[in-house]
This record gives C-alpha cells, structure tokens and sequence, in this order.
C-alpha cells in the first residue's frame, strides 16, 4: 500500500486509541492529485455533522488537496473543502459516541492506496499535554542513543 500523505504531527500531539479506515468522497481529478501525492493533512482533522434521519456523517475537513495541474482551469476550487467520509454506520455510531461523551477526538494519520481506491486512516485519539510529550522526546532519544551504543558494542 504506497502511503500518499502522512499526518507527522498527529503521534506527537495524541495519543493514539484506536485505528480505522475510512474512505473519501472525491471528485475525479483530486483523486488524480491526490494519486500524484498533492496532499497534505498538515492540521486536518474530522468533524461529525448530523446527516439524513438524524444520522452522523463524518468529514475531513481542512485537508489540503492541489488542483491537478492537467485538469486545466476549474472555476472556484477550494483545495480545503470539506469531503465526506465513508464509514460504516456501527463505525460511525461508534466513533460519534465517544468523540461526544469522552471528549476525545477524531484525526486523520495517513492517506494511502489500497488496489486502485484512497483510503485514510483515522484514529479516535486523546491529546496530550505538555510533560507527556517532554517524557515522549526523552524515550526517543534514549532509544536512538542505546541503539547506537548497541552498534558500538558488537
């Protein structure tokens, strides 16, 4: 599965609860740009909105998709438009309930390929606070460091 877009600052800013793959309603040529990696979900994340018969539908929203420069000129495009995700209704019920009541909440990790369709991997996680991250730096640079030291041994 080629990753397409990855949402670096979601691990690092999160803790991450579950995991989920959703799909996107797109239009043709952003899923061409989006295919040619003109992608970014630098500060993305996912909004429930109360679709037909009272149902959530949940969208990516503030997702950076370019105009695919082969399209030629396309009237009013708005590369951060709100597109619409694909979940199945237990997934959405369920991803709903807890953004609402538990206060957490729902971001995108990474846009990829899986056979000839964009997937997104979304994750319902819980912010961290400021010493969880410190404590987040220090466990990686240990690791970093006692790998090195590891090399130096053998």
């Amino acid at each position: 599965m080629p990753v397409v877009a990855v949402n670096k600052r979601a691990s690092y800013d999160y803790e991450i609860l579950e995991n989920y793959e959703a799909g996107l309603v797109l239009t043709g040529y952003e899923v061409k740009a989006a295919k040619a990696g003109q992608v970014s979900l630098k500060g993305s994340h996912i909004l429930f909105r109360s679709g037909q018969h009272g149902q959530p539908q949940a969208y990516l929203i503030n997702a950076h998709i370019s105009l695919y420069r082969l399209a030629g000129a396309i009237g009013d495009y708005n590369p951060t438009r709100n597109r619409r995700l694909l979940l199945n209704k237990k997934q959405l019920n369920h991803l709903y309930g807890r953004a609402s009541t538990e206060g957490l909440t729902v971001v995108p990790l990474k846009l990829y390929t899986k056979d000839s369709l964009l997937k997104l991997a979304i994750a319902l996680v819980r912010g961290k606070k400021k010493f969880d991250k410190r404590q987040a730096i220090k466990e990686r640079d240990w690791e970093r460091k006692r790998r090195t030291l590891t090399k130096q041994a053998i």
